[in-house]
Formats: structure tokens, C-alpha cells, sequence
């Protein structure tokens, strides 16, 4: 018996779980090479991201990272549910990630996408057109803003991303 659960990562070319959002992200990865004019190696898949809980390390990703520059600008969560509930987890994780803030948080089911400016936590926009193509990120690049994360608040968040985060244990 054979089962149909792996595909190859559109990005990676790696062999991946069919399960969960999986099928957003692939469409996803698709829409920003095809339609937004990324390259391959503009995006990074599933960056490990490890936070600290009651003194022991909690192992994640967030889904995709874009880089624009050689630096990250937009940090994307993949859903298959409702793209509002993840808001919130894909804001800490930009604010979390990196030694500064990725600019841009997104929430997205493939059909629709939520973005968010990271550093007031204010949403930007709503639909796959609020999605900077490469173009609009290379200008977007010299006018963004990369802030270290507020230290005292750190924890605070780190609490919040493992929160929303409970399905993506060590991954």
C-alpha cells in the first residue's frame, strides 16, 4: 500500500508531507515566483525559529521568509483555516526571528493574504494584490525600517508565537 502524502517542495525541490496547509504554501511559493517575480532563491522555506518557554527550547518555522536585498522583508505563515486566527503568531515570529524585525508579516490560505506592517503590528493590506511584487519590494528595501525587537517585551512575545504555534513542535 502506497500512500500520496509526499510532494516536492516547489522552492527546495525536497520532499515534503502533503498534510495541513501544505497544499497553500505550494500554490503559494507558485504565485511568488510566477506572479510576484521572486526568485527561487529570494525565499527561504521553513526557517527554523527556537523561543524560549518556562526555561526549555521550543523548536519551530515559519513557513516562508523573503528576501529582498539579502535581507528579510516579508515573513509568511501558510494556513489551510482561517487566515485572520494566525495573524497574530506570524507578527511574533517576524518580530522574533532575526536580530531585527522582518518589515513584513503575512498571513495567507493561497486565496487571500493578510499583510502587516511588523513593526506597529498595524495591517497594511488584505488580498494577493497587497503582496509586494520584487519590483515594489527593491524600493520598498530602501525605505524599510529593521529595529531591533524591544528586549523587555521579547519574552512576552516569545510566550505569544508558542501559543498560536502548539501544531509545529520540533520540527
Amino acid at each position: 500500500m502506497t500512500f500520496d502524502y509526499i510532494i516536492t517542495d516547489y522552492i527546495t525541490g525536497k520532499p515534503v508531507r502533503n498534510i495541513g496547509p501544505e497544499a497553500s504554501r505550494q500554490i503559494f511559493e507558485k504565485f511568488l515566483i510566477d506572479d510576484k517575480g521572486y526568485a527561487k532563491e529570494d525565499i527561504k522555506v521553513d526557517e527554523k525559529l527556537i523561543v524560549q518557554f518556562k526555561g526549555e527550547d521550543y523548536i519551530s518555522a515559519i513557513d516562508l521568509i523573503v528576501l529582498c536585498k539579502k535581507k528579510a522583508l516579508m515573513a509568511i505563515t501558510c494556513v489551510a483555516g482561517s487566515i485572520g486566527s494566525y495573524e497574530r503568531e506570524i507578527l511574533a515570529g517576524a518580530r522574533l526571528l532575526y536580530d531585527y524585525q522582518i518589515p513584513l508579516s503575512v498571513s495567507t490560505d493561497a486565496r487571500d493574504a493578510i499583510v502587516m506592517d511588523t513593526l506597529s503590528g498595524k495591517k497594511m493590506g488584505q488580498g494577493l494584490d497587497a503582496i509586494p511584487s520584487k519590483k515594489k519590494a527593491l524600493k520598498l528595501a530602501e525605505t524599510m525600517e529593521y529595529k531591533t525587537f524591544d528586549k523587555n517585551r521579547k519574552e512576552r512575545e516569545m510566550i505569544i508565537y508558542r501559543s498560536f504555534n502548539l501544531e509545529k513542535v520540533n520540527i
